[in-house]
C-alpha cells in the first residue's frame, strides 16, 4: 500500500486573499496525517476554531507530491 501523508498548517496571513504568513516562526505546525481523510478532519478542526480570526487561515498540503530534490527528475536538481 502507498503511503500518502498529509501535513496541515497555518497562521495568520498578511492579507486574508493571500498565502503569505505575517509571521513564519508563528506558524502553527497542526501535523502530518497519514490520509487525507484524518488531514481534513484536523484542517476543519483548526478552521472552525480559529473562524473569528479573518486573517487566520489553515492548509492541507500533500507531501507525497513532492519530490526528492536529489533526483534527476526535479527541476530544482537539474539547476544545481
Amino acid at each position: 500500500m502507498v503511503q500518502r501523508l498529509h501535513l496541515v498548517f497555518g497562521g495568520e496571513l498578511v492579507d486574508p486573499q493571500s498565502t503569505q504568513f505575517a509571521n513564519v516562526d508563528e506558524i502553527d505546525v497542526v501535523g502530518i496525517f497519514p490520509n487525507y481523510a484524518a488531514a481534513y478532519n484536523a484542517w476543519k478542526a483548526k478552521a472552525q476554531a480559529t473562524v473569528d480570526s479573518a486573517q487566520t487561515r489553515y492548509f492541507i498540503a500533500h507531501l507525497h507530491r513532492l519530490r526528492d530534490e536529489e533526483t534527476a527528475s526535479s527541476p530544482t536538481a537539474k539547476l544545481g
